[in-house]
């Protein structure tokens, strides 16, 4: 059985925008390990029973279904350890990394580019839009309202990004490792979703996701996007 991942989609199955799934593609990658994308919409929660979840990515490896994108790591690690490391077998620091992102970085973002996913979504459009729009308690226009007068306050927070970068190409070093596929994973959906320019050329961030783009093949590069 060829190795699969499923994954978040809408209208297009290869535009993949969950966040959390290009953690696993490019850990994935990483690895140098071959797989077949399983296009998932929000609606299809049915089709994973099989994994005893609810959400995407799920990584099926054989006879292994593992969902999550943490554990997808933590598994691939432990799976192919004579492929280079992604958790350097710390994974604590990686939680810390995962934490700041989702709560800064993805936190920032959402609120710049949810009005812009309905746009890419085909059944599952109205289902998307009463879930965020109860979460945010306004309509998803009033969440991005303002957003490019928002935007130099979200690019100020990335401070500590621009930091741990000083000196290296990668959070990981010389070489990325999983706390590079945590934070590519959010611009990566900003990207993929949204033609707002989240970085701009001059940024260290962006020389920084261009090098990411161009990894393992470029992989990331040719994904269907905005180029934003």
């Amino acid at each position: 059985m060829a190795r699969q991942l499923f994954e978040l989609c809408g209208t297009d199955p290869a535009r993949v925008f969950s966040p959390f799934c290009w953690r696993a593609r490019m850990a994935l990658a990483h690895k140098g390990l071959d797989f077949d994308s399983v296009p998932w919409r929000f609606t299809e929660t049915d089709r994973l029973a099989f994994a005893g979840h609810d959400k995407v990515p799920v990584l099926v490896d054989g006879e292994r279904a593992v969902p999550d994108s943490w554990a997808i790591a933590q598994y691939l690690d432990e799976a192919y350890p004579e492929a280079p490391s992604l958790l350097h077998g710390a994974p604590a620091p990686f939680l810390f990394v995962a934490a700041w992102n989702d709560t800064v970085l993805q936190g920032g973002l959402v609120r710049l580019i949810v009005s812009d996913i309905p746009a890419l979504l085909g059944e599952e459009r109205a289902y998307f839009i009463e879930s965020r729009e109860k979460r945010f308690g306004m309509p998803l226009a009033d969440v991005t309202a303002d957003r490019e007068a928002r935007l130099p306050a979200f690019r100020a927070t990335l401070q500590p990004l621009r930091q741990a970068l000083k000196g290296r190409d990668f959070l990981g070093g010389t070489e990325p490792d999983y706390a590079d596929y945590i934070v590519f994973g959010s611009f990566m959906w900003a990207r993929s979703v949204s033609p707002l320019r989240v970085l701009e050329p001059d940024d260290t961030l962006f020389a920084w996701r261009e090098r990411m783009l161009d990894l393992h093949g470029g992989i990331a590069r040719r994904a269907p996007c905005f180029g934003a």
